[in-house]
């Protein structure tokens, strides 16, 4: 419990460092569209590759278990919709950019603290928290909603693909099924979760990969701590936006 209380309060002040006055705007601006390319555009294509065949098993799951004639073919459409804003999209797809993304930040902010470079930075009067998470935090900020955009999409794509090709759902049905009852709040809640799924998993990686200490055995314990401490907060507060936002 003490140790989980340190690392509570290490957390908090390290995230007090991040959000300082940046040194120089400049500097940051550039930086900040470095880390979209890495840490968005990277990952456009596995969010895509993931979404389609996620909404492809979503859209032939819900026809195997809704195949009765009480139940109207458009429901599989409207279901597998449902599912993919409200779930699979913004949580599924955070996951896999913990893995991705925090295994990257964790390693490449550790790899700088065991070979001295945060020391030099701070010998240089920069403040190496605010320069080295910051603008991942930004960046992460702006386009993962974009991603689970894209992944949300893609995954009904998948379903509708799924369910013509296979005859399971005519496509008139998926995609009457996909407009049926649509509220913006449900796309609203799911960008929301997407913006703090994106602050948990680059602070927490960033917060490891800070204070590793050691050599190259360490900075893989960091990336792993990363990893699976930020899919553990997703996990949690995933069920507290529910009830939040939902209930």
């Amino acid at each position: 419990m003490n140790n989980f209380l340190t690392h509570i309060g290490r957390y908090i002040l390290l995230m007090r460092l991040v959000f300082k006055q940046p040194e120089k705007k400049s500097i940051y601006f550039r930086q900040i569209l470095i880390e979209i390319e890495h840490l968005g555009l990277d990952s456009v294509g596995i969010v895509v590759f993931i979404s389609i065949f996620m909404g492809a098993v979503l859209a032939i799951q819900m026809a195997f278990n809704l195949d009765t004639p009480l139940v109207p073919l458009y429901t599989i459409g409207y279901a597998t919709r449902q599912s993919v804003v409200l779930e699979f999209s913004p949580t599924i797809i955070s996951l896999i950019l913990a893995g991705k993304v925090g295994s990257r930040i964790s390693s490449e902010i550790g790899t700088m603290r065991v070979t001295e470079q945060i020391d030099a930075l701070e010998i240089m009067g920069i403040n190496p928290a605010t320069y080295l998470i910051f603008p991942k935090i930004i960046a992460a900020l702006f386009f993962n909603p974009i991603l689970i955009m894209i992944s949300i999409i893609v995954a009904n794509m998948g379903g509708w693909l799924a369910g013509s090709l296979t005859g399971m759902v005519p496509s008139g049905e998926f995609i009457y099924g996909l407009k049926a009852f649509f509220e913006g709040y449900d796309v609203f809640y799911s960008l929301v979760k997407s913006v703090v799924f994106a602050f948990l998993i680059v602070s927490i990686s960033g917060y490891h990969g800070y204070y590793t200490r050691g050599g190259a055995l360490e900075v893989g314990e960091a990336s792993t701590k990363g990893v699976v401490n930020s899919s553990i907060a997703i996990i949690i507060f995933n069920l507290i936006l529910t009830n939040l936002l939902l209930a």
